[in-house]
């Protein structure tokens, strides 16, 4: 019996820990329906965003990396650049390695989070005029989630248990008046499903719309407690395939 041959090029997700992962499932799979056949796709759960260079090492068919909690804004010093927009952000989540071992990172998170908001949006209410947000969290993600807000010309503000500078703390929130309100944080994803950020839920109703990062379990304690309320949910899996997609087209780019 023939042997499969080895992956000519090697892709990965680095974070830490990487136990429900979505990348691996998802690039393993476009593979196979695809017919890709020279490469394959890994987890690289590393405690410390210091063993990166260990791990390029170790792995010189590395082509590309996804990057996910906690590294997105720390592995950006180990870079040799930085797209325009990541570097406005100041967050990665896609590295593309060259041939020359040169690492440039990019922001993914953005192109898919500010599609699959804006076609929910214009498809619910047919307009983001009118609407002002609050995002919960304020990692690597938030800082994606708070750019596409300012393309989209949706003013927002930045929620945080400690907050700084013009961050403000959950006990500050008006969300009766603030009706797009955006999950950032991993509270209620599995398998801590019984968690949800601390806001009003109660001032919630049907002119919200409740956007959640999280997408395991399918309906989080946060969708599901403003969906009671009224309000319009949706979990974070199309923001995830859209930002696949384009980390996929960013490593297979001339």
């Amino acid at each position: 019996m023939e042997m499969p041959r080895p992956a000519e090029r090697l892709f990965g997700l680095i974070g830490y820990p990487l136990s429900h992962s979505f990348s691996k499932r998802y690039f393993t799979n476009k593979f196979t329906t695809e017919g890709i056949t020279d490469a394959a796709y890994e987890l690289f759960p590393i405690p410390e965003i210091g063993q990166l260079p260990e791990l390029l090492q170790a792995h010189p068919k590395l082509a590309g990396l996804n990057v996910t909690i906690p590294y997105k804004e720390a592995v950006m010093p180990y870079l040799s650049d930085i797209d325009a927009g990541a570097a406005e952000i100041g967050a990665v989540n896609t590295i593309r390695i060259g041939e020359e071992g040169q690492l440039t990172g990019y922001n993914t998170d953005l192109y898919g989070f500010e599609n699959s908001l804006h076609a929910w949006l214009l498809n619910e209410r047919k307009s983001t005029e009118g609407l002002s947000a609050y995002v919960l969290g304020t990692g690597g993600a938030a800082k994606a989630v708070a750019y596409a807000l300012q393309r989209l010309g949706i003013p927002y503000a930045c929620v945080s248990r400690k907050p700084e500078g013009a961050q403000i703390g959950y006990d500050a929130l008006d969300v009766a008046h603030t009706p797009l309100i955006i999950n950032t944080t991993p509270l209620g994803m599995a398998p801590k499903t019984k968690h949800c950020p601390a806001i009003d839920y109660e001032a919630v109703g049907n002119g919200h719309f409740l956007y959640d990062l999280v997408y395991n379990p399918e309906q989080t304690l946060f969708m599901r407690k403003g969906a009671e309320q009224g309000a319009r949910v949706k979990n974070g899996m199309e923001m995830l395939i859209g930002q696949a997609e384009k980390a996929w087209q960013i490593w297979n780019t001339e």
